[in-house]
């Protein structure tokens, strides 16, 4: 699995958000396991892992379950990342978008697009919506969460109208359900197909440039130096499931596809894979029992289709494999999921 980083800007801008509202910073990072000296550089990287443990404990320590959602109403991403900065000084809301597009990884990496933008834009019945193309989101709810209300309650501060619509989330309405209401300030549908927000259309062309026109330049060049840097740590096998896991279930995870998409040749890709202590079937392997284990438990795909979802075209073929995974049936492990 690609190793998921955040900011150190993002990791202190959340505990000095807790600690406003009652929470003991030392204490936070006590919980979360977090070295108060890795934080010296904003732009340094953490564990997400870490990032999750934060805010799980700002939660607790704050009593707020919401803390997410709050978190992203009242600090703006210009005050925590190079990322909001940028899309701050940027000319236009479809500039902005582009630079998020860019340069997001660097306030904080996702499952299932590490190297790839997390928001992309995609009509649907003639309207126009920003989605989150976040692998599992409802894991972890709280990162839709705190995304949304950071793009929708950011730019309200400056634009002439509001430019969301409408938000669908995948996972189930929370107890805290009001204060999506109060914060968004429109319709909000849960359990919905994807996490998304629809736009006014005419959003794009609308007016940011809250910073000066030689800032952008300044700043994007210094994220760009630190993109490469990101880059630089992944590892050929990250890669590798990065470029497979969106067309895992076409069954045409051959690596001579995949190593051309890298720009190089088959046996480059081998070579490279074995100098990290795994081969190209390995990789494929391991990644289809976890997205199998991942649609399982989710409790919404039965066996048959799990099968087709991970690339096989014959159910026997797939229950034979998982039996080697996992050492049980993929019926016992959905069943077991299901009354876990």
């Amino acid at each position: 699995m690609p190793a998921l980083t955040v900011s150190a800007g993002i990791v202190s801008g959340l505990a000095a958000f807790a600690a406003s509202r009652g929470a003991d910073r030392n204490a936070l990072y006590a919980r979360a396991g977090i070295d108060v000296e890795a934080l010296d550089d904003p732009d340094a990287r953490l564990p997400l892992e870490s990032y999750k443990a934060l805010l799980r404990a700002a939660q607790d320590m704050c009593a707020d379950p919401a803390l997410a959602l709050h978190w992203g109403e009242a600090v703006d991403m210009a005050e925590v990342s190079i990322v909001g900065l940028i899309m701050n000084a940027s000319e236009t809301m479809g500039e902005a978008f582009a630079q998020m597009q860019r340069f997001g990884r660097l306030a904080l990496e996702v499952e299932g697009v590490s190297n790839g933008p997390r928001f992309d834009i995609a009509p649907r019945d003639g309207q126009l919506w920003m989605r989150d193309n976040r692998f599992d989101p409802d894991d972890f709810p709280e990162l839709t969460e705190g995304a949304f209300a950071r793009l929708v309650c950011g730019p309200r501060r400056f634009l002439p109208k509001p430019h969301v619509l409408e938000i669908h989330v995948t996972h189930a309405a929370p107890a805290y359900r009001a204060e999506y209401d109060r914060i968004f300030q429109c319709p909000v549908k849960f359990n919905a197909d994807w996490n998304a927000l629809r736009v006014d259309p005419a959003t794009t062309t609308w007016r940011v440039a809250l910073q000066p026109r030689y800032v952008f330049g300044v700043l994007t060049e210094r994220a760009d130096t630190l993109l490469e840097t990101l880059n630089a740590s992944k590892t050929t096998r990250d890669d590798v499931e990065r470029l497979l896991l969106p067309s895992l279930h076409t069954g045409a995870a051959s690596a001579d596809a995949i190593a051309t998409a890298m720009g190089f040749s088959r046996q480059t890709l081998f070579r490279r894979l074995k100098a990290e202590g795994v081969t190209y079937e390995e990789v494929l392997d391991a990644l289809r029992y976890r997205m199998a284990l991942h649609y399982l438990r989710g409790g919404k795909a039965s066996v048959n289709e799990t099968a087709y979802l991970v690339g096989f075209s014959d159910p026997a073929a797939f229950s034979r494999a998982f039996k080697r995974w996992a050492g049980k049936t993929a019926q016992e492990a959905r069943l077991e999921a299901r009354r876990a």
